[in-house]
């Protein structure tokens, strides 16, 4: 099992901070950008409370086929069931639009994004848009009472 580098404390193997004095894993210190940050679909974190709320962050990305994948698609829709064409672009979307909300939390510092969400729109036929939003945040472990 891992030590912090910092107090020494041991460090679980999913941590990202160490829990006992909030040293991100890695030994970076607070305020830089991070190549591991925490992303959450709930407002806050299980064992750290939210310290300081940095800003909306957002990616957009608009993705299409091309003409093969759209004659695939067109294939696959005549017998039923799922679009695969289709389905492995929303995917590389969705991570594309994700990867640049990440960015841009990495480039505020935060430790964190929570309240993420993820929007799809057909922009024009064929086009789709996929955003991700969510909040950055910079975080603290809680203190372990015993």
């Amino acid at each position: 099992m891992p030590f912090c580098s910092k107090c020494g404390a041991e460090i679980g193997e999913n941590d990202k901070f160490c829990l006992t004095c909030g040293t991100p894993i890695g030994g970076e210190s607070s305020g830089t950008p991070r190549s591991d940050i925490i992303i959450v679909t709930t407002p806050t974190v299980p064992r750290y409370h939210i310290t300081s709320i940095l800003g909306i962050v957002t990616g957009l990305t608009a993705r299409t086929r091309g003409m093969g994948g759209k004659f695939v698609a067109g294939i696959q829709s005549m017998f039923g069931g799922e679009v695969s064409a289709f389905t492995s672009e929303i995917e590389k979307a969705r991570d594309e639009a994700m990867d640049r909300m990440k960015a841009t939390a990495q480039r505020l510092g935060a430790h964190a994004i929570v309240g993420l969400d993820i929007e799809t729109s057909d922009v024009l036929q064929g086009t789709i848009l996929i955003s991700a939003t969510g909040t950055a945040v910079l975080l603290e472990p809680e203190s372990s009472q015993a």
